[in-house]
């Protein structure tokens, strides 16, 4: 560990995790200015709806800021990846989560190293799934309730696969095209301004990411 950063990890796991986060973000981010940000906006969008815990929507706000009219065909690009990827997920829970009665290597390197997986957590969204089902994965692709655990435990748990697509579709959707449509029918003037204030969205889309993971630690 640099100086640095062991100077930010005696701060408090707060601050160390931020600077982390960060450090994530500044390497998705420099994707925007290279010839493939595009496909790494689909690389990014598949990846963490299973296992990688920056979400997309950075990436795709860069590029639509910068080539506003092809915000929606960024969107479009960045849901129907999200939403490959949330199959993935589904298809590890339901075919590799378990070695017989037992968690399997893979169930445990999530446990070990992915944010959000506990087996006391995926039981609790289990529950959830038996009351609300459908609003579930709905909520955790519009939200920053990390989408990856919702994924991975409807497959574990046999959710509906059709139910699951269609809730997965709706809310990844609404969340990418939201972004899309705002940049591409606002044009200049929100350009303008996510320009002046993007070092601050990016920390808000941080907050946003460790919040998510709070609600999943003391709420579920």
């Amino acid at each position: 560990m640099s100086d640095t950063a062991a100077s930010t990890h005696r701060k408090g796991p707060y601050a160390w995790t931020m600077s982390k986060v960060r450090g994530m973000y500044d390497w998705v981010l420099h994707w925007a200015d290279t010839p493939y940000g595009l496909w790494a906006l689909v690389v990014l969008a598949f990846a963490e709806s299973s296992f990688f815990p920056i979400p997309p929507d950075v990436l795709l706000i860069a590029l639509a800021t910068g080539l506003p009219k092809k915000s929606f065909k960024f969107a479009l690009y960045c849901s129907i990846a999200s939403l490959l990827g949330g199959i993935l997920g589904y298809g590890i829970g339901h075919f590799l989560w378990y070695s017989g009665d037992q968690y399997s290597d893979l169930a445990q390197w999530f446990f070990n190293y992915i944010p959000g997986f506990t087996p006391t957590r995926f039981t609790a969204v289990g529950d959830l799934y038996q009351q609300y089902n459908f609003w579930v994965v709905f909520t955790a692709g519009f939200t920053p309730i990390p989408y990856k655990l919702i994924t991975i435990t409807a497959g574990v748990f046999s959710i509906n696969f059709a139910m699951f697509v269609l809730a997965s579709v709706v809310g990844r959707s609404a969340r990418f095209f939201l972004v899309g449509g705002l940049i591409y029918f606002f044009g200049e003037p929100i350009k303008s301004w996510i320009d002046r204030w993007f070092n601050l969205l990016v920390w808000v889309f941080t907050a946003l990411l460790i919040l998510g993971f709070v609600v999943i630690k003391y709420v579920m």
